[in-house]
C-alpha cells in the first residue's frame, strides 16, 4: 500500500482499476484485512455513493460484486464550445452549413479552444492539409 493512503481509498482503487467488477473477497485479500473490515470500508464507499454493490457467487461462496460508479459527464457539455452553444442544436434554419455565420463562429471557438491544449491543437486541426477535404464540401 502507499504510503499517505488509507484503506478506503486503496479498496477504492482496487475497485475503479476492474471494470467489470471485483468480488468483496478479493478486496480483502489483497488488502490483507480481515472480512469484518473490508465491510466496513465498502460500507462508507457505499455511503459515499462512489461505488454499486450486487450480490455473486465466488469460488461457491455468497459474497459482492463492487463496481465503481462512473463520473456522468453532462451530455450538454459535448455541445459547449467555450461559452457558446453548439449553434445547431435547436436551429430551426434552413441554412446551408458551410455559410452558416453561427456556425462558423462555433467552430472557430472550438479550434482556439483546442489550441490552448499544448500539442493537441496541431494533430486534432491540420485539416487544412487534407485536399480531400475541401472537395468533399
Amino acid at each position: 500500500m502507499e504510503a499517505g493512503m488509507d484503506l478506503e481509498d486503496e479498496a477504492y482503487n482496487i475497485i475503479r482499476r476492474h471494470k467489470d467488477g471485483v468480488f468483496q473477497n478479493v478486496i480483502w485479500k489483497e488488502l490483507d484485512i480481515d472480512s469484518r473490515k473490508c465491510s466496513r470500508i465498502i460500507k462508507k464507499l457505499l455511503d459515499k455513493d462512489l461505488i454499486i454493490r450486487e450480490v455473486g457467487v465466488s469460488n461457491g461462496a455468497r459474497t459482492y460484486l463492487l463496481k465503481a460508479k462512473e463520473e456522468v459527464k453532462e451530455k450538454y457539455d459535448l455541445l459547449l464550445s467555450r461559452d457558446l452553444f453548439s449553434a445547431c442544436t435547436g436551429c430551426t434554419g434552413d441554412c446551408e452549413p458551410e455559410y452558416c455565420g453561427r456556425l462558423s463562429e462555433w467552430i472557430e471557438n472550438l479550434m482556439v479552444e483546442n489550441a490552448e491544449e499544448p500539442g493537441e491543437a496541431e494533430e486534432d486541426m491540420d485539416i487544412e492539409d487534407d485536399d480531400e477535404i475541401g472537395e468533399e464540401i
